[in-house]
């Protein structure tokens, strides 16, 4: 069965970093482009990154570009969204979604994608 799976997401401060991971279990990402997405309270879900299989093109949204990092570890069947200078908008459950193969990616639209994890929850407070 194909899965994925967040992990890493919690409270931090502003200013603070996380690291979010996603696993994939019943297939290799290597190949696939796999996307990051946030959802806020009472709000719809949106695109953060997404990195293309093979060459590992990136995409990123204006608001996190030069604060989040996307990547993979093909040994480990993992991507990770690095998160440095958070602040309080960054707060929403973070989904890592896959589709592939493709050696590029698009962070729209969300339909592209076709298997999703459950999320994770990150918050951003004092």
């Amino acid at each position: 069965q194909l899965q994925l799976v967040e992990s890493g997401g919690g409270l931090v401060q502003p200013g603070g970093s996380l690291r979010l991971s996603c696993a994939a279990s019943g297939f290799t990402l290597d190949s696939y482009a796999i996307g990051w997405f946030r959802q806020a309270p009472g709000q719809g879900r949106e695109g953060v990154s997404c990195i293309g299989g093979s060459h590992g093109v990136t995409n990123y949204v204006d608001s996190v570009k030069g604060r989040f990092t996307i990547s993979r570890d093909n040994a480990k069947n993992t991507v990770y969204l690095q998160m440095n200078s958070l602040k309080p908008e960054d707060t929403a459950v973070y989904y890592c979604a896959a589709v592939g193969p493709y050696s590029y990616c698009s962070i729209y639209p969300l339909s592209w994608y076709t298997y999703w994890g459950q999320g994770t929850q990150v918050t951003v407070s004092l």
